[in-house]
């Protein structure tokens, strides 16, 4: 059902101009380019793996079709898009902003002609092993090694990297990361992680101390734009880091500037990536710059927003352009020191009811306030960045203030809980 006025939806004579998006959180920056294409004036068609979705479809009126599809199964992916297709629909654009889809996205949009990013590209950043290896010959990998279930005991040189930290070469969202001090908990985790992917590769890779940033970046004809920096506030809570806090940089030496500029473009160019989006996760370690890891999209929850009020700058909106082959704009409208705060819970337990929502929209600089679950819903402890359950972001006249009334917004917060 066409959940909008038809006259406002792009036509091409009697043929409706249609956007195809693989996968949508309920919120955060896939949800946004839902909402914008459809501002925009395209037909957003979303096709879902999420059952809860279909059952929810009313929550969704920026979709004008919603499809149920397995994801994970190309030919599923195809026969719904040629089913499509055989109706008055011009499909444009395919694409996906939520992991693991965004080269299946690329692949397909490809395939049907109507290709813009390089999908070779946004699939090497998938995995993250081929990922460390094209980048070998650079400066910017840690030291790691490959292990396996048959000499993950008997490799001797583990020990030369501990403290490490060990990941699952498909991995995101920090699910399968875990920081290994000393070789007992090196061996706990590949033993955990080999039940849950038996048969599996993982990555061992020295910890890098030092601050870490997201580069948020949409290339166009080979040049890397740099949209936006941003450091994160990272613990380690639950045996997994967590990001709670992200702070727009406004403002960066011009040295270490120069230096993440030339880090960025190298590690862009040994991937491929021509066309398309992507945010590396970088550490500043004894002065050098490091890969934690590649991602080909924006990052997820609130980034899109947390950009647009500290810019003006709306990324999904502008990557959705680019995929449209249409001129985008990156300049920046304005400068606000802006800081966005995440909410974890130190207990687990069925949530009963929230309060403060009222008391953190009256608090001082604050822009925006996102709480996730509903009533009657399963919290846990964080294990992701999935078991982040509200962020607030905030700003202020200075990084320390907007990172202050973010932080302090967020404390009126409160989960109430069913716990045992």
């Amino acid at each position: 059902t066409i959940l909008v006025n038809p006259s406002r939806i792009i036509r091409r004579g009697y043929i409706i101009v249609v956007i195809i998006f693989l996968g949508t959180q309920k919120a955060g920056s896939s949800r946004d380019a839902l909402q914008t294409a459809e501002e925009l004036g395209y037909f957003t068609c979303l096709f879902t793996n999420n059952q809860k979705q279909i059952f929810d479809r009313v929550a969704y009126p920026d979709v004008h079709l919603m499809q149920y599809c397995d994801l994970d199964d190309i030919e599923a992916v195809r026969e719904t898009i040629n089913y499509l297709r055989h109706s008055a629909l011009n499909i444009s654009a395919i694409i996906s902003y939520v992991d693991p889809y965004c080269g299946l996205a690329a692949k397909l949009a490809k395939e049907y002609g109507v290709g813009c990013f390089t999908c070779e590209a946004l699939e090497i950043m998938h995995d993250k092993l081929r990922s460390r290896e094209i980048l070998n010959d650079t400066p910017y990998n840690p030291a790691y090694l490959v292990v396996t279930q048959k000499n993950y005991r008997t490799d001797q040189n583990i020990r030369n990297l501990l403290p490490a930290v060990v990941k699952y070469h498909d991995s995101n969202g920090s699910k399968d990361v875990y920081y290994c001090e000393n070789i007992e908990a090196y061996y706990k985790y590949c033993e955990r992680l080999f039940r849950e992917y038996p048969g599996s590769k993982l990555i061992v890779e020295e910890y890098l101390e030092g601050h870490q940033f997201i580069v948020e970046t949409l290339v166009v004809d080979r040049k890397v734009h740099i949209v936006g920096l941003i450091e994160q506030e990272v613990d380690f809570v639950n045996e997994h880091f967590i990001i709670t806090g992200y702070n727009l940089i406004t403002n960066m030496h011009r040295s270490y500037y120069e230096k993440l500029k030339t880090a960025v473009e190298t590690i862009i160019s040994k991937h491929g990536l021509e066309n398309g989006p992507c945010h590396l996760e970088m550490r500043l370690t004894k002065g050098k710059w490091k890969l934690v890891e590649a991602n080909p999209r924006i990052s997820g929850a609130g980034m899109n927003k947390l950009l647009k009020i500290g810019f003006g700058i709306n990324l999904v909106a502008e990557t959705l352009k680019l995929a449209m082959k249409q001129e985008i704009d990156l300049e920046p409208r304005f400068y606000k020191n802006t800081f966005a705060q995440y909410i974890i819970l130190e207990e687990e337990g069925i949530l009963r009811k929230i309060t403060g929502r009222k008391e953190v929209l009256d608090s001082p600089g604050v822009e925006y306030v996102y709480i996730k679950p509903k009533k009657g819903s399963y919290l846990q402890l964080p294990t992701s960045l999935g078991n982040r359950y509200a962020y607030v972001i905030a700003t202020g006249r200075s990084e320390a203030e907007a990172r202050a009334n973010a932080k302090n917004a967020a404390e009126k917060i409160v989960f109430h809980l069913f716990t045992e």
